[in-house]
Order: structure tokens, then sequence, then C-alpha cells
């Protein structure tokens, strides 16, 4: 047996079942993205099968010696290790002997000169040999650089909470594993690190389940999506898209079912109603089955999906107007010389690699950072809501209902139409049994979805939504577009999430070259536009940032240039074994399974060569600088 088979999974939460007698088989180089609405037992069931979490049943048949790897969304560190040291932490023997090389090179580069040392760093080398150690070490290091983390020997606690998420990434990628779970794994990427780790996780053999927000990603990746609702799991082959046209079909079945149930129903209410009683077993038997299909058309009514619209304060003609806006922290300049005009129904999609400064132009539109230079006026009648990437702090002990009543007992949802707090939880897939829950019984997904409604209740014209796709479920994602496309008033959104910006920015300004441009046009087109002078300069901007401590440096460490010097012989060597495997292959006939073997071997072999090449391109770079 070489793949995982789980059986009899179930899981209670108080007193919710998420999910019963759950059933499903993941083989090795199957990608199956979970999805399902926040509350439903995603993280919960990848926690499960991680072993972090226990199941109230469950039955997990695989080999002996069946090796998982977990990205959580929230990695945990012993934060007095470095983040090379926390990359190569784990019980594997590789990891084990890659932490022996790195902590050899820095003893000798304390004390060069002794022959002991020498010796253990030699007697190191030949074993990395021995084990192909250099290739994980090689790839550990292209991972880290191709996430935007290049110093090695930076402590995991001086990072940000998005430079800890992408050194667990990196950490994931690089463990050897049967079965990979990622829990959001696009969380804190821009778009060139989100292809990156595309194109690698399609290189890899191991079978893996993530969760992921990010649509285009969940279709590029996936070979199955597995779908949580209801209490159980449908799993359905292909990718998102394929998933939407079966469950288009499947949701055809299911109106058609439901309407025969509710004719029954109705059937059914009229023998109850001409005063039915149970006086003999046939009877009973009746009126029993009618209590069941009353429960089972409540139960499908009760699944409403989240429907979003509102009346927001009418804008005037002035809206927001900023001229020669600039930005500075010290002596470095964030961006200067900014003009801007918003317009009535402007929607606009800000981008820019991490840290170039996209979160300080959002918070200078909204007034809540002052410019260091230039002058901005606000409408009279401008009403911000900023929707912040971090949630603000709140009462884990006050209940929902609470929460949203802070800010208004009841809500114009359109023009004569007001909807109490009751029901706009309900709109927002908070059933009513559940508006007394404590929010800190509430999954981070639906505090976010919380978050969202109490914003909203106080009927904004513009809305500022830094990085909102973070953490919200799918189904959620996709009414949300479709009210943002229709919100009256002005949106202004932070995403690295492509198919978020592609439906709903009608425009882009970039950060990160010193200046914010301004591109027409969507998302995508943007990116794929390599000689628009805009889309240059950010992946300029996106090489600057990785390889930046690199040309800082002016000379090669004593650990690179070991490296530096060994790396040919390596690269030699790995494609001598994939030229090898190929000749296998072409020896293999109609052995399938073995033809399947050297196929993942090859595809393994070639992602570590090619993080050798990139590897060595890196070192190349150092030593002609």
């Amino acid at each position: 047996m070489s793949h995982l088979n789980i059986t009899k999974l179930t899981k209670t939460v108080g007193a919710k079942t998420l999910f019963k007698d759950v059933e499903f088989s993941l083989y090795p180089g199957e990608r199956a993205g979970l999805i399902g609405v926040n509350g439903t037992g995603k993280s919960t069931l990848m926690s499960i099968l991680a072993g972090s979490m226990d199941a109230d049943s469950v039955v997990m048949d695989h080999p002996k010696k069946y090796q998982i790897t977990y990205l959580m969304q929230e990695p945990e560190f012993d934060e007095s290790l470095t983040v090379l040291e926390t990359v190569f932490s784990g019980e594997s023997p590789i990891l084990a002997l890659n932490r022996a090389y790195e902590n050899a090179l820095k003893n000798m580069m304390v004390d060069s000169s002794s022959t002991q040392l020498q010796d253990e760093l030699m007697d190191i080398q030949e074993k990395m040999e021995q084990e192909n150690a250099w290739d994980i070490n090689a790839l550990a290091k292209t991972a880290l650089s191709k996430l935007g983390i290049d110093m090695y020997d930076q402590s995991v606690g001086e990072l940000s909470g998005g430079q800890r998420k992408r050194v667990a990434l990196a950490k994931a990628l690089i463990e050897p594993a049967d079965l990979i779970l990622l829990d959001e794994p696009t969380n804190h990427l821009d778009a060139v690190s989100t292809e990156w780790l595309q194109e690698t996780l399609l290189r890899m053999g191991s079978a893996m389940l993530f969760v992921t927000h990010d649509r285009y990603f969940l279709d590029a990746v996936s070979t199955h999506i597995f779908e949580i609702a209801d209490q159980t799991m449908y799993t359905h082959k292909g990718n998102y898209g394929d998933y939407l046209e079966n469950k288009a079909i499947r949701d055809e079945m299911n109106a058609s079912s439901q309407q025969k149930l509710e004719n029954r129903f109705r059937s059914e209410l009229k023998w109850i109603r001409r005063g039915a009683k149970a006086r003999s077993t046939k009877q009973k038997a009746r009126i029993q089955r009618f209590d069941e299909i009353k429960e089972n058309v409540q139960k499908e009514n009760d699944n409403t999906s989240l429907e979003l619209s509102m009346q927001s304060q009418r804008l005037g003609k002035k809206i927001i107007e900023g001229k020669d806006m600039g930005v500075a922290y010290g002596d470095k300049q964030i961006f200067s010389g900014f003009d801007f005009l918003l317009q009535g129904g402007d929607r606009i999609g800000i981008v820019g690699p991490n840290g170039a400064g996209k979160s300080t132009l959002m918070k200078m539109l909204a007034g809540e950072l002052e410019p260091t230079t230039g002058k901005m006026e606000y409408g009279s009648t401008v009403k911000i809501a900023h929707f912040t990437q971090h949630l603000p702090e709140m009462d884990e002990s006050q209940r929902m209902i609470e929460y949203i009543q802070e800010t208004s007992s009841d809500f114009e949802a359109e023009k004569g139409v007001r909807l109490s707090a009751t029901q706009m939880l309900e709109r927002f897939l908070f059933p009513s049994n559940g508006h007394g829950t404590q929010i800190g019984k509430l999954s981070g997904g639906e505090r976010k979805r919380l978050y969202l409604l109490k914003l909203l209740m106080e009927q904004p014209n513009i809305l500022f939504l830094d990085e909102p796709t973070n953490d919200l479920d799918i189904q959620t994602l996709s009414v949300l577009e479709d009210f943002l496309e229709n919100f009256p008033g002005v949106v202004i959104t932070i995403s690295h999430d492509r198919f978020f910006l592609d439906r709903i920015a009608q425009k882009l300004w970039t950060t990160g070259t010193g200046k914010i441009e301004e591109y027409q046009g969507l998302y995508s087109e943007f990116i794929k536009e390599k000689n628009n002078p805009v889309a240059l300069a950010e992946q300029e901007l996106v090489e600057t940032v990785v390889t930046e401590p690199v040309k800082s440096k002016k000379k090669m460490s004593y650990k690179d240039q070991l490296e530096y010097d060994s790396i040919l012989d390596k690269i030699a060597e790995a494609e001598a074994k994939i030229e090898a495997r190929e000749e296998e292959m072409a020896l293999a006939g109609a052995d399938y399974d073995k033809l399947q073997q050297l196929t993942e071997e090859v595809n393994m072999l070639t992602a570590e060569y090619d993080a050798l090449v990139e590897r060595w391109t890196y070192l190349q770079e150092i030593a002609e600088a």
C-alpha cells in the first residue's frame, strides 16, 4: 500500500458536528484542494491528519514509514533558532546531517585554523556526499531566496508574521514527506513567489492536501477538489474549473430533489392538518415520516448563501484629491510626487512586492498616516471604512450579536429596506441559533467575516480593503466580489489574490519604484505585459528585494566559498542521475508501475537539479561582485 486511506473520520466540537464518517484516499502525485465555508472544519481536518488534534473516530491506513509534513496557518517556532536552523529542524536524518554541516561551518568561521574542526567538517562533507544531502541544502536556500528570505542567520524571533510563514513554507517544501499538508500557503506571497510555488508543487511527487482561497492557484495545482459541506466530504476529480462544472450539476439535481421533497411535505402537511392522530402504528409511522420530511425541508431552506447589498451614503462630486503626495521613514523614501483624483465608482487595486509600501499608501489615503509631503483634501460626504490586514482586538467573551449591535441595531440594505442585526448575521452565514456564540469560539475566517459585517453596518461610501481575501472561504469571497462590483461607492484594495483583483480592480496603482504608477487594465494583463515599463519596474524591484542582501556583501563568506567550490560537481552529478533514470525509462517498456516510479524520481531529481543551478547562479553573482 503506497497511499493514505481515511475512513470513519468524525469530529464534534462542543455541540457542533463538523463532519461525520468522512472517507477519502490520497495517492502519490495527487494534489487535493480542500474547500468549504469558514467554520466547516478545514483546518481541523488538516490538524487531525497531522496528528496535532484528536478525532472522535478515524481509521488511517498507510505504509509503516509514512511521513507527513504540515504547514500551519500560524506556524510555531523556537524563536532562538536562526532561519536556516529552523528550516533544517526535524527528525529526518538528512535534515540532521544538514544541521550538523551548517553548525560545523559556523565553528570553522570562529577558528578556521583548528585541525580538529577541519577534520569534523571533512567528515560531515563526506557523509553529505554519501547521503545526497547537498541537494536538500541547495533546495532549502533556493526556496528561501525565492520566497524573499535571504538572511539565513537571522533569528526567526526577529521576523514579521509574513516572513515566518514563508520560512515555514520553505521548511515544508524541503522535508522528505509522503503527504504534504498546506494551510493557506499563498498568504503573504506576492505574484512572483506564488508562481514559483505553483511550479515547485507541480514538480513534486508527494501526495498533497491544501487549503487556499486563491482560485487561480487552486485551478493550476489541484488534481482533485475535496469539499466539506453538510457534515460530509464531496470529492471531485479534476481542478477547480472541473469542480465548478460538477457542482453546478449536483446543485441542479439537489434543486430537483428539494422540489420533490417540498411537494411531499405539502401533501403530508394537508393530512396532518386534517387532524391526524397517532392511534395506530401505521399513523404513528406516517407522523414520524412527516417530522423527518419537515426537518429535511427546513434544513435545506436554512442552507442559504451569503447575500450582500447595501445603501451607502451618497458621495458628492468631490471625493479625495491628492497633490505631490509622498511618504518617507527617516532617510528612506517610500514614494513621492503622487497626484491623484478619486472618481465615483473607482475600483483600484494597489499592487507591488512585499515591503514596497502598499499598506503605507492605503493608511495615508484613509487619513491614518500623515504624508511627509503634499496635500490631500476630502469631500464633505466621504465616509471611510478601512478593513485592515490584522483584525483589531476583539473581546473573546463578547457574543456575536452584541459585537454587531455596538455599531447599529439595524441596517439599510436597499432603499426603504431595513434589516436587523440578527438578519444581517444570517445573511453573513451565521445561523440564528449561533448568534449568542462567544467570539473566542469562532474560527479565524468567521472572525474576519464578522469584522467585515461590522464595518459594512457603518454604511461607508469608500472601502479600503487590505488583503480582504486572507482566511475567507471561497463561497464568501465569490459573493463579496459580487457585492463590491455593485457597491455604489469607491473601492481601493490591496491583494495578492489574482482572481479577486481581476474581478474587482479596473485599474492598478503600483508601488516599489519610489513612484506610484497607474496601469489601466486587469491585473493578469499587467503581469503578462513583460514589455510594459511599469511591469518591468515591478519585476526589477522583486529581484532587488530578493537579492539585495547578496549585493550588500563585499566578499564571500567562508561557508559560501566552500559551497561554491563544490557546487558545479554536484550539478554534473545530478544531471548524470537524471540521464540514467531516463535511460531506465526507455528500457521499461510496458512496465507501468516501474515507469511511474521512474517518472517520480526524474521529477524529484529535476527539482533538485534546478535548485542547484539556482544556487550556483546566486553564488556566482557574489563571486563576481
